[in-house]
């Protein structure tokens, strides 16, 4: 995913969180912390945003196609490099960022998807220093998601980058699209459809793409639709399910807890747990006794 410019020193830096192996796809969210340094990066198939995080203002210097660009970055600077877009940077201090990579191949199907006319090229707009609140709020959504280590939120995560690839096409496109609006929720219909096939793959991965797919829409609007219908999210709608799911389990059959989990989609006995505790206010093994 990550070449080198060539005679150059590439930028190497561990992260200390990563996405990397939990599953997520399309999207890659990665938290920095390192020294002073330089160095070069290019991503060739991935559009970067970088969130500062630093406690204490950076100095910034950046290099890329002919251009230097310096500043002072601090908490909640955003920077944007599309694909295929090598860059130099040199920084002064000890550097806090979170990164977000998004696929240029998810970003021109999430286009294709929402846009009313064709747009064969997708060309992203540069941004080394500035603000977007919207931008900043999706990029720490991401991060305490990274944080929970949560192998059964994909479809929280989907959701997400589905918001983030929709807001860099509105706002940071070197055109302006127009976009598909539909106004209203879901059909009854529509909605007994999608209720009906969470029912019945529950104990399974049920991807955002597959929800939308039954529609025939995309996942951005998908997710829209379904929350004005309902009044929540597809996630929470979800989890909510595979809590019912698990209650019911528990009070008409002796299978142990770590059964019951996987069979009501959970990845671990402490992750049905912790989601069973935030919904009831109790443990599942409490549930049971009552």
């Amino acid at each position: 995913m990550k070449t080198t410019v060539p005679h150059q020193q590439e930028i190497t830096c561990v992260p200390i969180l990563s996405s990397q192996n939990q599953g997520w796809e399309n999207i890659l969210v990665e938290q920095f912390q390192h020294p002073a340094g330089e160095g070069w990066c290019h991503f060739s198939d991935e559009h970067a945003i970088n969130l500062s995080l630093a406690s204490r203002p950076v100095s910034l210097v950046q290099i890329r196609e002919g251009k230097t660009y310096t500043g002072l970055y601090g908490k909640g600077d955003i920077s944007i490099t599309p694909a295929k877009m090598p860059f130099f940077a040199r920084w002064d201090r000890d550097d806090r960022y979170l990164q977000i990579r998004v696929a240029s191949g998810f970003m021109k199907r999430v286009a294709s998807e929402m846009l009313e006319s064709n747009f064969d090229r997708l060309e992203l707009l540069a941004e080394f220093q500035t603000r977007d609140p919207q931008l900043e709020a999706i990029a720490m959504l991401l991060l305490a998601e990274l944080k929970q280590e949560n192998l059964a939120s994909k479809l929280y995560v989907e959701s997400l980058a589905n918001v983030l690839a929709v807001h860099l096409l509105r706002f940071y496109s070197a055109t302006q699209p127009r976009l598909v609006t539909y106004e209203g929720g879901l059909s009854q219909r529509q909605l007994l459809q999608v209720l009906e096939y969470i029912n019945e793959y529950l104990s399974q991965d049920i991807k955002l793409a597959d929800l939308a797919k039954l529609l025939g829409m995309s996942q951005y609007h998908f997710s829209h639709l379904f929350k004005r219908s309902l009044g929540i999210a597809p996630h929470q709608y979800l989890l909510q399910q595979r809590v019912e799911r698990a209650k019911q389990l528990l009070k008409q059959t002796d299978q142990s807890i770590i059964d019951i989990a996987f069979l009501c989609g959970f990845n671990s006995h402490s992750h049905l747990s912790k989601q069973f505790r935030q919904l009831t206010g109790i443990t599942p093994k409490a549930y049971r006794a009552q």
